[in-house]
């Protein structure tokens, strides 16, 4: 055996170099994604949301029910959208996923403060996520000694010691007991669909260029559109099995519920299919072989898992955050299918996000489609 020629090595070594040189995809990818990882943990990331839109449902005018308002605008924890929303409007907004808060001021609150009952005041929350509120539970509760003192004045000075003249009944919507299997699980049934649809696909068009079997299409009169849809309808197929394995994983294993309707949440699980696979093919038609089409997924399923709100509370992502996390499927689908198995919406209800996945596919499908057609050339 010969021993080690350290001329050779560094021969083999700048061949590396040179070779990683060229395949400039995979050292963007080496150079990228420990950045966005950096990026995300470390700005984006945030375990304590704040500023969470909330409604109040004032059903008494009085200086009681402004001063309690104004304690939850000075507190970091909410955002008042609006103090003149009625029980319809709230009921719409939490199952809309637009408000996480709704405050109601029952119409007997001053009245019984002065008279030194005890007075109730009722949160609704969207517990549809358990990490996205507790925290804001507790604020409220330490609100609430201080959120009256200037107005439980003079012959009502009494009133305002302890214990706190009102309390706060919380009502956890949609998960009363804040099981984190209820939120998990559906957006499990998104995350998969990403990483297997967005795979297989980016995977199934490369090899085939790989192979040379794709100069075969070439001589055939198939339209690049057609070898798109072709090389896609398989895959929903395989979409389909996957979530009805995940529905019945979900209820027997997890006891998660199932309120709303399975058509609309089938109706949304082939739109967010088709705006994964769309993704794959375009990422097929950019990759020169399997490893960077893996690469390239992985670089699309890093801020999709991140920025979703599936580990972490999406309200506690800062704005730039949120913005790149609207852009993504995956966003869209949590909330759509978490609305309609723990909330039960329906079409009106999950329209505002079937919508942004219908004008995601038809953008990524237009830039596939003629990167695509290049490709073919």
């Amino acid at each position: 055996m010969r021993g080690l020629s350290f001329a050779r090595l560094i021969t083999v070594m700048r061949k590396e170099f040179i070779q990683l040189r060229r395949d400039r995809l995979t050292f963007a990818m080496m150079v990228g994604i420990p950045i966005i990882q950096l990026t995300l943990f470390g700005y984006a990331i945030n375990g304590d949301p704040k500023h969470l839109p909330t409604v109040v449902v004032a059903e008494e005018q009085s200086a009681f029910a402004r001063s309690l308002t104004a304690a939850l605008t000075v507190s970091d924890y909410f955002d008042i959208l609006s103090t003149s929303a009625t029980q319809a409007d709230a009921d719409r907004m939490l199952a809309e996923g637009s408000a996480q808060f709704a405050l109601v001021i029952p119409p007997d609150f001053s009245r019984k403060l002065i008279r030194g009952e005890r007075a109730q005041v009722l949160l609704d929350a969207d517990a549809t996520d358990p990490t996205a509120t507790g925290n804001a539970i507790a604020a409220l509760n330490q609100l609430a000694p201080g959120a009256l003192a200037r107005d439980l004045g003079g012959p009502l000075a009494s009133h305002a010691a302890a214990p706190p003249p009102f309390d706060v009944v919380v009502q956890r919507r949609y998960n009363p007991d804040g099981l984190t299997a209820w939120n998990v699980v559906p957006g499990l049934m998104g995350v998969i669909l990403t990483m297997t649809m967005i795979m297989m696909t980016g995977l199934a068009l490369t090899r085939e260029v790989e192979r040379g079997t794709m100069e075969n299409l070439l001589a055939t009169p198939v339209r690049p559109v057609e070898v798109m849809v072709g090389k896609i309808l398989p895959f929903i197929l395989i979409g389909f099995v996957q979530v009805v394995l995940i529905l019945i994983a979900a209820r027997l294993l997890f006891n998660v519920p199932f309120i709303g309707t399975k058509p609309v949440l089938l109706l949304g699980v082939l739109v967010f299919i088709a705006a994964n696979l769309v993704v794959g093919i375009t990422i097929s038609s950019v990759a020169r072989n399997q490893m960077q089409a893996m690469q390239m997924t992985f670089f699309f399923f890093l801020p999709s898992i991140l920025l979703s709100g599936f580990m972490f509370p999406f309200r506690g992502m800062p704005g730039w955050a949120q913005f790149i996390g609207e852009a993504l499927p995956l966003t869209h689908f949590l909330r759509l299918a978490r609305g309609v198995m723990l909330k039960g919406n329906g079409f009106v209800e999950i329209w505002p996000h079937l919508w942004p996945l219908l004008l995601f596919i038809t953008v990524v499908l237009a830039i596939g489609l003629k990167r695509f057609r290049k490709t073919l050339d």
